[in-house]
């Protein structure tokens, strides 16, 4: 699926809309990054520029500048060169990013050093992502300084303005042809992880499973979106475990994080069950427990609630169920005002999903929690990770639960984009034992 040129344009003038007057606003795309010798890393496009430009290839640089009849969208991008094509695969072109991504123009960006500073004249703001890249700030600093010295008399930029607020504001709120995305890469993904708890038995290994979540991404075109984690046992305590090269524990818990990215919008589950597919009763407890906090937690993912009110449900589920297994000692006020829960549970219920698995958008407002808003999509994903110390009765040690689903906040009740992974622990065991 890719973003039409008339909603890539409108995004880019509602952008425009919202800057300074006699401003410009500099987007560079993503670098490529070598890995080792002459081998690079996957070229994974930068996602604010992505959002912007529907453009996928390196060495290129968005330039907006508002005011200009609806303002002037251009960018600057690799000619088409049929030699380097041969080696690397086809480029769009200065008439293709014309054409097919709705730009007012394209220059080469081996022009860029000659042609910006003029387009910064009679300019008083430059907005960009202002740290993200020294080198980048570097060049447009010169830019602004090549104009003085070419024209000590012009106008030009005094002020240097963070791009990521406006830009990252419109990206919070998704638009139908983004939910559409997401929920693809959330069936995709889904199905990966039905793949992995059918194919899982005693005897595999973690990376076993990891190999059948990435076939699953890998055969619709999908690259993870980002390093999954198949955590057998007691790893599942190490919350971004990666290595997934352990074998898994016949009677213990796998604890799979994984998700896919579909035109360029990640996915993000976690589920957790029985190598054997039947829980112990011990396991049950924990993992049922951490469902109910999950279901209290999605329940209050609604327009007009405070973003932090379901981690504030979550918290008070787990408390609660903490204090019933012998957990945790005390009144359920006692413990939540003492956050005794963060000895098993020590981050948040969600973050907002989207082009980033960890998706822009500010989290609180003037100092209050953000109040939730129609195609805001965010995570939810209590969890209980208990290690073995001593005073830990022995029936619950080196368990870890986490369940994690992509939620949408609608016009009323959520909208779980990923529910098509089981979660309740019979459904597990059922689809296991199919």
């Amino acid at each position: 699926m890719t973003t039409s040129p008339k909603t890539l344009a409108r995004r880019r003038r509602h952008l425009m809309d919202l800057a300074e007057p006699d401003s410009i606003l500099v987007v560079p795309s993503a670098r490529e990054r070598l890995r080792n010798g002459d081998s690079y890393y996957p070229f994974r496009q930068d996602s604010d520029f992505l959002y912007l430009a529907g453009f996928e290839e390196p060495d290129a640089v968005l330039v907006l500048i508002p005011g200009r009849d609806a303002g002037e969208q251009i960018l600057f991008c690799r000619e088409r060169d049929p030699e380097r094509e041969r080696w690397d695969g086809p480029r769009l072109g200065l008439d293709g990013a014309r054409e097919q991504l709705g730009m007012d123009d394209a220059f080469p960006i081996a022009d860029l050093d000659e042609i910006l500073p003029g387009l910064m004249e009679d300019r008083d703001h430059i907005y960009h992502s202002v740290g993200r890249d020294p080198a980048f700030d570097r060049q447009v600093i010169g830019w602004r300084n090549q104009l003085r010295k070419q024209k000590r008399n012009a106008r030009s930029p005094e002020e240097f303005i963070a791009l990521d607020h406006l830009l990252h504001e419109l990206r919070l709120i998704k638009s139908s042809q983004e939910i559409a995305a997401m929920r693809r890469a959330a069936k995709i993904s889904a199905q990966a992880h039905r793949r992995a708890m059918q194919v899982c038995r005693p005897g595999l290994g973690e990376p076993d499973l990891a190999a059948e979540l990435m076939y699953e991404f890998t055969r619709h075109g999908c690259p993870p979106a980002y390093l999954p984690i198949v955590a057998g046992g007691r790893n599942a305590l190490v919350l971004h475990y990666v290595k997934n090269d352990q074998p898994l524990p016949d009677d213990g818990l796998v604890l799979i994080d994984a998700g896919c990215e579909y035109a360029g919008y990640a996915a993000d589950i976690s589920r957790t069950f029985p190598v054997s597919g039947r829980f112990t009763p011990a396991q049950r407890k924990i993992h049922d427990l951490v469902l109910a906090a999950q279901r209290a937690a999605i329940d209050k993912v609604r327009p007009g609630n405070a973003f932090d009110e379901f981690h504030a449900a979550a918290c008070r589920m787990l408390t609660e169920g903490l204090i019933e297994l012998g957990l945790l000692a005390g009144s359920l006020d006692e413990n939540l005002a003492q956050q005794s829960y963060r000895r098993f549970y020590m981050h948040k219920t969600g973050h907002w999903l989207g082009l980033d698995v960890h998706d822009v958008g500010d989290y609180r407002i003037d100092g209050h929690p953000r109040v939730l808003e129609k195609n805001m999509v965010t995570t939810v994903e209590p969890a209980l990770y208990i290690g073995d110390d001593d005073d830990i009765p022995a029936e619950f040690r080196n368990i870890g639960v986490r369940i994690e689903d992509d939620i949408r906040v609608t016009d009323g009740a959520p909208e779980n984009l990923t529910g098509a992974v089981p979660a309740a622990a019979d459904e597990i065991e059922a689809l296991m034992q199919s």
